[in-house]
C-alpha cells in the first residue's frame, strides 16, 4: 500500500503540489506541452532518457490548459488542431 500523497502534480498557475492520485496527464516542462501518459512521442523522448528530468504532471486537461501548456499534436490530434487555429486566428 502506498502512502497518501505520493505524487507531484502541476495546479493551474504551473506550481507543484502533492496528491495522493496520479496525474491524469503528463507533460514537458521545456516545451509547454501536455498529452496523455501513454503518448507514443513522450514514451520514446523518456526511453532515450532525455524527457524525465522536465517531466510534469497535471490532474485534468483544464488544469494543463491554465497553467500554459499545449495539446500534444501525436496523441492529442484534435485539440492541438484546435489549438493550432485559435493562436493562428489570433496571430492575425
Amino acid at each position: 500500500m502506498t502512502p497518501s500523497s505520493d505524487y507531484t502534480l502541476l495546479d493551474a498557475d504551473g506550481r507543484p503540489y502533492r496528491s495522493p492520485t496520479p496525474g491524469r496527464y503528463g507533460g514537458h516542462r521545456r516545451g509547454r506541452i501536455y498529452g496523455r501518459l501513454d503518448c507514443p512521442s513522450a514514451l520514446r523522448a523518456l526511453a532515450r532518457g532525455v524527457y524525465h528530468t522536465h517531466r510534469v504532471f497535471f490532474a485534468d486537461e483544464s488544469t494543463a490548459i491554465s497553467a500554459g501548456y499545449r495539446p500534444c499534436a501525436v496523441c492529442l490530434p484534435e485539440r492541438y488542431a484546435a489549438w493550432k487555429a485559435a493562436r493562428d486566428n489570433n496571430s492575425q
